[in-house]
């Protein structure tokens, strides 16, 4: 098992070495991406199913220090309910002290979003710089004969060269698809928060 471990490795290790400098580039750019992506994705979870007036409502009934916070939504709604009654209290503006409430929620649900887009947009562009950089090596070694005396085809070099491309787009299109689907939830989350405003302090639970 370890053998095969150390085998793997060196294969890969080899792999990375054989793309140059950018092809490590790219795999710290994967890193952070998939780093990014589970954070967001553990973190845009809603927690209680259903409706946001029956969530607000049952919630409300049941004691606002009492509740089973399962996630994200429910902790809005508990802050929300919480700011609710702190602005009944001193007759404060309901929408004011909820919308302050509900304020870091979104912004958390924001997190590591820039930092995916950046990463997919980029990771493109470093493997094309990548390819370009191989590319100039290839013909350069052509040039100087070099490639015929070690007994090195061309095709060879090009084909090293077009690694960081293929893995510049390995990064990328996964990065684009769940990230789109993730962004679909942010999105919601924004709908939902607005809702959570609208009940509280329009029906004055």
């Amino acid at each position: 098992m370890i053998t095969q471990f150390t085998e793997a490795l060196h294969t890969f290790l080899t792999f990375l070495n054989d793309g140059g400098i950018i092809m490590w580039v790219l795999f710290v750019l994967n890193l952070f991406m998939w780093y990014g992506l589970g954070y967001r994705y553990l973190l845009l979870h809603r927690g209680t199913k259903g409706n946001i007036r029956r969530l607000i409502e049952k919630h409300h009934k049941k004691g606002k220090d009492k509740l089973l916070k399962n996630g994200l939504l429910d902790r809005a709604v508990v802050a929300a309910l919480l700011a609710s009654d702190e602005a009944k209290k001193i007759g404060a503006n309901c929408r004011d002290f909820t919308a302050d409430a509900l304020f870091a929620y979104r912004q958390v649900i924001k997190e590591y979003g820039v930092l995916v887009k950046t990463i997919v947009v980029l990771a493109p562009l470093v493997g094309l710089l990548g390819t370009v950089m191989g590319m100039i090596e290839t013909f350069d070694a052509l040039q100087s004969s070099a490639m015929f005396g070690q007994g090195v085809s061309i095709s060879g070099g090009i084909s090293k060269a077009l690694f960081t491309t293929e893995l510049g787009l390995v990064v990328a299109v996964p990065g684009l698809i769940f990230g789109r689907v993730l962004d679909k939830k942010e999105h919601k989350f924004e709908t939902e928060f607005e809702q959570i405003e609208d009940v509280i302090c329009t029906e004055g639970i």
